[in-house]
């Protein structure tokens, strides 16, 4: 649905990129490369996300890195509008609501870092988690989405990836 209303899909990457995760960042020839793009369909589409505020850039050593700018009116709007269009939303709402003592989700692998791979990775941290719910509510979740979901189950998560849920928040 996002891919109507932005129609350059280097522009929605980025977006994802930058927006999925703060801590997201990146340069010229590394996201080209990340991405399979030219250097010029990048340049382009950062220098217009960068001149219209949605972006910042930092230059050091000679090295241009580009952030989502979190001082940006509109910053956690398109977060949001990022996550729903991933898919994330739907994940956390179908998972809390039958899952048992969920504490924490943790979103891992090619999507922690904002890359929109197609396969969305996600820790689940809780004690005595429904296994078998979980099975049945991943191909539930994949049809939804219609992304590869792959859950992984523990009681203790290291930290690592993208925090999306905290039952302590």
């Amino acid at each position: 649905m996002l891919e109507n209303l932005i129609t350059s899909k280097t522009r929605l990457r980025l977006l994802v990129k930058f927006f999925i995760n703060v801590a997201n960042e990146g340069y010229l020839r590394g996201l080209a490369s990340e991405m399979q793009e030219s250097t010029n369909a990048i340049r382009k589409e950062l220098n217009n996300l960068t001149e219209a505020g949605y972006l910042t850039r930092n230059e050091e050593n000679q090295k241009i890195t580009y952030k989502a700018n979190q001082k940006n009116p509109f910053f956690i709007l398109l977060q949001q509008i990022v996550r729903k269009y991933i898919g994330l939303d739907t994940i956390i709402e179908m998972v809390l609501e039958r899952m048992g003592p969920v504490r924490r989700v943790f979103i891992i692998g090619d999507y922690a870092k904002g890359i929109d791979s197609g396969r969305i990775e996600v820790v689940l941290e809780g004690n005595n988690l429904n296994e078998e719910y979980i099975k049945q509510l991943s191909h539930k979740i994949e049809m939804e989405i219609q992304k590869e979901v792959v859950f992984y189950l523990t009681d203790k998560h290291d930290n690592s990836g993208l925090l999306v849920f905290d039952r302590n928040l």
